[in-house]
């Protein structure tokens, strides 16, 4: 069985890693690359690391006979093209944001526009694959999650879904520039940032309620966030360290029993003993978490790490196709980290 696929966004780092992933998938064929710039150039020579792309593989505007449009755009731009799509029989995978929260009045508050298409927001799925397995079998429209609630979910998911701990919530969360997109500005200039780490956007980063949504999802009760995030001096990868406060009666051993019920048999998630580094995942799609209590203040301290571009982005859309589709869960993401 092959899959048929569109990219919508193919220039950028997230549209790249995409086409990267999935002209190595066996069972999905990447029918289409659009974009708005460099129509009708080779996307091999507008991503410069697709070597293997096939020269007839053409940057375009048009989806082809594609089953699955991916869309790598900016806030707002997917939803309004999801109603033709769907209405041809295609289903989505929203890299984007466009889909992501529930509430059409959030998007003013958050993104800054009207939601061309609110009557959608219900129906989208929520695709951390890992908790959303069941409904994306049947899913028309996914919203991926954003980098940074990915490895914020992921961290705190075992605790929040055992009732462990409060849903008042700290996340302190750090990532490479190419989070930012192909961003031409000073802030993301080598000679800005080498040698340098910012925290940027707290309180009103976009991410904010999106990892407040979900992480009440998860609890099943509302929640509090405190988000900051941080610009580092390298290219990918991202780690979140998120705080949060053991109820009465949680213990050390109850933490450790969650996260290891919770992830065991994972295909891209592992536990560790010890803290994670961005390192150890870069350019894949696997995920690293690592709990500790802290006995003396009654606090959980929870850490993931994982690549921005792949488990943050491409890869996690991926492993959602696959759910979708019925195909191995690991097809096309089976690749290891780089080291060093």
């Amino acid at each position: 069985m092959m899959v048929r696929v569109a990219i919508v966004g193919a220039t950028g780092y997230a549209g790249g890693e995409l086409a990267r992933l999935l002209l190595r998938h066996p069972q999905a064929s990447l029918v289409a690359a659009v974009a708005r710039s460099h129509q009708g150039e080779a996307l091999r020579d507008v991503q410069p690391h697709l070597h293997g792309a096939p020269d007839s593989l053409r940057i375009g505007a048009d989806v082809g006979d594609a089953e699955v449009v991916f869309t790598a755009l900016p806030a707002g731009a997917a939803a309004k093209q999801v109603t033709a799509w769907l209405a041809e029989g295609r289903r989505l995978i929203d890299i984007g944001s466009d889909f992501r929260l529930k509430d059409p009045a959030a998007y003013p508050r958050w993104y800054g526009y009207e939601h061309p298409a609110p009557a959608l927001l219900a129906e989208a799925v929520y695709g951390l694959t890992e908790f959303a397995r069941p409904a994306l079998a049947k899913a028309r429209i996914v919203a991926n999650p954003g980098c940074y609630p990915t490895a914020s979910l992921m961290a705190l998911a075992p605790a929040l879904r055992a009732g462990l701990v409060e849903t008042d919530l700290i996340v302190d969360a750090k990532s490479g520039v190419s989070g930012a997109g192909h961003t031409v500005d000073e802030a993301y200039l080598f000679g800005t940032i080498d040698g340098s780490v910012r925290p940027y956007g707290a309180p009103t980063h976009r991410h904010t309620p999106e990892i407040a949504q979900e992480a009440a999802v998860l609890a099943g009760a509302p929640a509090r966030l405190t988000f900051t995030p941080h610009l580092i001096p390298m290219t990918r990868g991202l780690v979140a360290t998120c705080y949060a406060t053991l109820r009465p009666g949680a213990t050390a051993a109850q933490i450790a029993d969650a996260y290891a019920a919770t992830y065991a048999g994972e295909p891209f998630v592992r536990v560790l003993p010890t803290f994670p580094a961005t390192k150890q995942v870069l350019g894949s799609n696997w995920c690293l978490v690592h709990a500790v209590v802290d006995e003396a203040n009654r606090r959980l301290i929870a850490v993931a790490a994982l690549d921005n571009l792949v488990k943050g982005a491409a890869g996690s859309a991926i492993q959602n196709l696959n759910v979708m589709c019925g195909l191995p869960e690991t097809a096309g993401l089976d690749g290891l980290p780089l080291w060093p």
